[in-house]
């Protein structure tokens, strides 16, 4: 086409050159427009515009595996049959990633000097593990299931790291509040570009967005290496230590603040670990809300609505409340983060009640919604608990044992979604039920012991 246009006659060559160029220059436009944005406020000189892309990179490589597989195990057939195979993809994979979640905190604590070769890995692992799957998703055997265990763990690992490198990229007055917040929005716009152009591929062949994924996670591994040298220096870091007995944890935080940080296990307050389980909760309701919904709402959908439409308003509702908790989360700088988990549960937990008790299709899509909202909150509020009360050597490693425990949490949430019922007010009442325990384990403690931590620091 291109010969033709260059080749034929003035009027043609000339249109086709105009429209090359406007093309070219729109694309570049949008190449530099991208790039400011990433390189703002001192990420570019930091290295944490090089992250914020590579993460934009991982999570649009992953929405390509999540819709061939998506195609394959739950929309391909009918409700019943979708439910065993995910059921079987949830024991296949999930019960695996279950006993090997813990490992991965404690084993980057052992090896905080590869981190640009493990995000490396984990991109290549996944771009070969894409391609094999490329050849026998259109059957849905189980050898697919084992190949998706591969990419599940090679994913959450590469959150544990992102986790512990962010605090090492941190441009100069900004918190990290902030760049996470960065890093998790541009997440979330390569993943709706991703989506439709997934769904064209997907069109061509239930193939196809495997080898799209195969080309993205190739750029990323490329890209792991761009991230400064700096990243891959454990220079004097230590393990974090998040246990409860608070009790006995808190007479060793007052002894351990009365001396300065040095190498070695750090105890970290209290309050840390009560955000870390009142984001489990919230991360636990997440899991349950994605594979609950997904196949109540295809068997009966709400509000006369198609199963398809139901599914699509659901799936806006979370992302976009995700996108508003996130952005809401950077204005609000989480100014007194302990108040924003508190208020976000009990927003979370208000919601579910009421979708319980009124199940319509407004309820649901206002649970998605606010649990979307609860999570980016409550998440930006932990990241910046663990800035302000874990010492600066034992940060990377809390950031990494957090994440872990938050996708583990994910899992549990899932793996209770697929076994219920498929009754609304039902699952309802138990996604109320998973908020009401993060409440009532975390809230009294997250509040309390933030007084007690002032009076022991003296701080005000």
């Amino acid at each position: 086409m291109a010969r033709a246009v260059t080749s034929g006659p003035g009027p043609i060559r000339k249109a086709g050159l105009a429209v090359g160029r406007a093309v070219q220059g729109a694309g570049s436009a949008l190449r530099r427009r991208i790039r400011r944005s990433t390189h703002a406020g001192g990420a570019g000189e930091s290295g944490l515009a090089k992250l914020i892309e590579l993460h934009a990179v991982n999570s649009a490589g992953d929405m390509m595996i999540t819709i061939a597989l998506a195609s394959t195990v739950f929309f391909s057939v009918p409700t019943g049959e979708a439910r065993g195979r995910v059921a079987l993809y949830l024991l296949v994979t999930m019960a695996p990633f279950a006993l090997l979640a813990p490992v991965v905190g404690p084993l980057l604590d052992r090896v905080p000097h590869g981190r640009r070769a493990a995000m490396a890995i984990s991109m290549l692992g996944r771009a070969m593990l894409a391609w094999m799957m490329a050849d026998i998703v259109s059957g849905a055997g189980l050898e697919l299931y084992p190949a998706a265990l591969g990419v599940l763990v090679a994913s959450k690992a590469y959150g544990v790291v992102r986790s512990a490198v962010v605090p090492r990229l941190l441009p100069g007055r900004t918190t990290l509040v902030k760049a996470n917040s960065r890093v998790t929005l541009a997440g979330l716009l390569a993943t709706a570009v991703a989506a439709p152009v997934g769904g064209m591929l997907h069109l061509i062949g239930p193939r196809w967005p495997l080898y799209g994924a195969f080309v993205i996670f190739v750029g990323g591994t490329v890209l792991s290496f761009s991230l400064p040298h700096k990243v891959d220096s454990g220079k004097g870091e230590a393990p974090a230590q998040l246990t409860s007995g608070e009790r006995v944890h808190l007479g060793h935080y007052k002894e351990q603040q009365q001396r300065a940080p040095r190498p070695g296990r750090q105890i970290v307050d209290p309050s840390v670990l009560h955000a870390l389980q009142a984001n489990a909760s919230l991360r636990a309701l997440s899991g349950f809300l994605t594979l609950f919904l997904a196949f109540l709402l295809r068997e009966h959908p709400v509000g006369g609505l198609s199963a398809a439409f139901s599914l699509g308003v659901v799936a806006v509702s979370a992302g976009a409340g995700n996108a508003f908790g996130t952005a809401l989360g950077s204005w609000l700088k989480a100014r007194g983060p302990e108040r924003i988990i508190a208020t976000a549960l009990m927003c979370a937990l208000a919601t579910a009640c009421l979708a319980a008790v009124w199940y319509s299709a407004v309820t649901i899509a206002a649970v998605a919604a606010v649990a979307g909202i609860a999570q980016a909150l409550s998440k930006l509020s932990l990241d910046a608990m663990i800035q302000r009360e874990v010492p600066e050597i034992s940060r990377t490693s809390a950031f990494a044992r957090s994440e872990t425990a938050l996708q583990l949490a994910w899992v549990i949430g899932g793996a209770i979604g697929i076994l219920l019922p498929l009754n609304g007010t039902v699952g309802m009442s138990v996604a109320a039920s998973l908020v009401a325990l993060g409440f009532a384990v975390s809230v009294r403690g997250l509040l309390g012991t933030r007084r007690t931590m002032s009076s022991v620091t003296g701080r005000a």
